[in-house]
């Protein structure tokens, strides 16, 4: 194989392949990335491109079971073939590289990347024992790159990271005609985003559950610049395929079941506050510095002000006032600050929505417009901390 690619356009591929792939592979192929120039990159007449070489694909490829990744770059192919190469040390080299054309030439064992005075000569793996890329499932539909990138932020947030619980690793993708809902939690908070879609079925009714550090990872690429992405899906075969600006990714759904979360969301509250999210986001963070561990804010409505404050005598303690819109009975509550920020960090407004039953019961975190109403479609259920005494 012998080709040359513009640095930046293979860096890019390669960095996004690469960050699908195990930091440790149970066998060395899966932690390989495939550089595919195949010979059905080559002429009509099955030759190779030629010693001038000719505008073709490069795709670059990466699997390891659970997760595929795929992407295609512009090359000029002077000799066609296949290569198969360790995928984060090629990240790491092509992110190195300076910014002109680089060279890619496999000779036998070995792979020599070639770009400006900088050269490199890597071992390769034999591609005979990599394993086949599985292929995209049937098209569901799609929905503009901007909303599914929101959309999955805003949710995956809350789900959770312990894998002996795989069924709060995920992130619950509901699909029903032209609405699609995504739920996630961790036990201690839920993010539900409810949202329109283009459904490829007016018919369709269906649930998946898709894991949350992959979907997340997906749609920071995916569907930029305006573009769309497009969901396939094939739930009898356990996968989930995701396409946009040029990429293809597929996962393994995950086999486990959601907790039955619309029971946990309150139909009514007692007590709410609008407060601008920038002031206290920053106030949270200066109180909780003296939180023992991050163990607990202290959030006090009053009628105009909430006042927070965090730590004791022996720790050190804070606290720090700012107005607020109040409507109902005064109350105190405390929370994980983490958690608050969290949920706060992915409401994409100005001013939040705070409800709250009882000091013992879920508070309900929603964005508000410029014009002070309430945004449906997007709640962050969080559960309190227990205050002391």
């Amino acid at each position: 194989m012998k080709i040359r690619v513009e640095r930046d356009g293979l860096a890019d591929a390669v960095a996004w392949v690469a960050r699908s792939l195990p930091s440790r592979p149970p066998i060395p192929v899966l932690g390989g990335v495939l550089l595919d120039a195949g010979p059905e990159h080559a002429d009509d007449s099955g030759e190779a491109a030629g010693s001038e070489g000719a505008e073709r694909t490069l795709t670059v490829s990466g699997f390891d079971y659970e997760v595929s990744a795929q992407v295609g770059v512009p090359a000029t192919v002077v000799t066609p073939g296949r290569t198969l190469v360790s995928g984060r040390l090629l990240a790491d080299i092509t992110k190195a590289l300076p910014n002109k054309p680089v060279d890619i030439t496999v000779d036998g064992s070995r792979a020599t990347i070639a770009c400006g005075n900088s050269r490199f000569s890597l071992p390769t793996m034999p591609v005979e024992d990599y394993p086949q890329l599985p292929a995209m499932p049937g098209l569901a539909g799609s929905v503009l790159g901007e909303t599914f990138g929101e959309a999955v932020a805003q949710v995956a947030v809350a789900a959770g990271r312990d894998d002996t619980l795989p069924m709060l690793t995920g992130v619950r993708v509901e699909i029903q005609a032209d609405r699609m809902t995504m739920v996630a939690t961790d036990r201690f908070r839920l993010a539900v985003r409810d949202f329109t879609w283009e459904s490829s079925d007016d018919t369709i009714d269906t649930s998946v559950l898709v894991p949350a550090k992959t979907l997340a990872e997906a749609a920071k690429t995916l569907g930029g610049g305006g573009s769309k992405v497009e969901l396939s899906l094939a739930s009898g075969d356990g996968l989930l395929g995701l396409a946009g600006a040029g990429r293809h990714t597929t996962t393994r759904l995950l086999d486990a079941d959601f907790p039955k979360y619309r029971q946990l969301l309150p139909e009514e509250h007692n007590t709410s506050a609008i407060v601008e999210v920038g002031p206290l986001v920053e106030a949270i963070k200066r109180v909780s510095l003296v939180a023992e561990r991050g163990t607990q804010v202290r959030l006090e409505f009053g009628e105009s002000s909430l006042r927070l404050t965090a730590g004791g005598d022996d720790e050190g303690s804070a606290e720090e006032a700012l107005p607020i819109q109040l409507d109902g009975e005064p109350l105190t509550i405390a929370f994980n600050p983490g958690y608050l920020l969290d949920g706060l960090g992915v409401l994409r407004t100005d001013r939040a929505h705070l409800s709250f039953t009882v000091p013992t019961r879920p508070a309900l975190i929603k964005p508000v417009n410029d014009e002070g109403a309430v945004i449906e479609g997007y709640l962050y259920l969080l559960m309190p901390v227990r205050l002391p005494g």
